[in-house]
């Protein structure tokens, strides 16, 4: 009788000490499956312990995290197919100008045609490859450094005509109608914000249409917008467009790799800016608002 009592006591106890240990050995057992790239990876409780409040907030929080996971890793895999498509195609250009150019019954014309071909084929490489460097030193920047004092509407004049070359093939109107503001700032930084979203706008902007600029001063910040005509951004992908890696084009009918506005917004929020989109009537608008100072950031 005392040795079954004994018996039925050890059975009891190991029954009980093992399970309390089910949720967590779950719990553990779903983040090493996370940690082996299985994002798919979800977990649910039944009954009585997933009623517990404690174990629906873990299951919420577990299924969430896991469904972000998730999204990241297909955009990185969309972003890398895409960035190989559009580094392989200027590549291919490059190399195919540059054998026609080996021809020797080549006229002036046709050398300075394809000449040209490979210098903005150049270009766009050295663009891309840029943006692709900016976003990954700018998400490892928590700190905002080399900030000076500068004419805004200067730096950003200045950009437009560096993209003279693609505005004026357009026939683009522009419209920059601003007064002179002073901001700051790191230079070099902003200069890729006003580059990215004037490039963004001239790509989307048809034949003949127009681009607009204008800053103006309120409440301790600069607001600086950046219009275009043509066709509008869909609704359920403008709240998306600056997410690392997405790119709204998906047939590749235009020049991008996803990660422009991207940098845009981390250049943005590292001087405690803001920047917003929106699309209507055939005309899309980015937003920019940048303190004057940073004085107004680091409090």
């Amino acid at each position: 009788m005392c040795l079954c009592s004994l018996i039925i006591g050890g059975v009891i106890a190991v029954f009980f000490s093992k399970v309390p240990l089910r949720p967590v050995n779950k719990f553990i057992n779903g983040l090493n499956s996370l940690a082996a790239g299985n994002y798919d990876t979800r977990i649910e409780y039944g009954a009585p312990i997933g009623d517990h409040p404690a174990f629906r907030e873990i299951t919420v929080s577990f299924n969430k995290l896991a469904e972000a996971l998730e999204n990241t890793e297909v955009l990185r895999s969309d972003f890398i197919n895409n960035l190989s498509h559009e580094f392989k195609t200027p590549i291919v250009s490059i190399a195919g100008f540059a054998k026609l150019l080996k021809k020797e019954n080549l006229t002036e014309e046709q050398r300075r045609i394809y000449l040209d071909a490979i210098e903005e084929e150049s270009n766009r490489l050295s663009y891309m490859a840029s943006n692709v460097l900016n976003m990954t030193k700018i998400a490892n920047q928590t700190i905002l450094t080399d900030v000076s004092v500068f004419n805004l509407s200067e730096q950003i004049r200045s950009c437009v005509l560096l993209l003279a070359g693609k505005w004026e093939k357009k026939d683009l109107e522009l419209q920059l109608e601003f007064d002179e503001f002073d901001v700051e700032a790191n230079e070099e930084l902003l200069r890729h914000v006003w580059i990215n979203l004037m490039d963004n706008a001239v790509k989307f902007t048809p034949p003949g249409g127009l681009v607009a600029l204008d800053v103006v001063r309120g409440g301790g910040f600069l607001t600086v917008t950046v219009s275009n005509t043509g066709s509008e951004i869909p609704p359920d992908k403008i709240h998306r467009i600056f997410d690392k890696f997405y790119q709204g084009d998906e047939s590749h009918a235009t020049e991008g790799n996803g990660i422009g506005l991207a940098v845009v917004k981390s250049v943005v929020d590292l001087h405690g800016g803001s920047i917003s989109a929106q699309s209507k009537d055939a005309v899309t608008t980015f937003t920019v608002a940048l303190p004057e100072k940073q004085s107004l950031n680091r409090k």
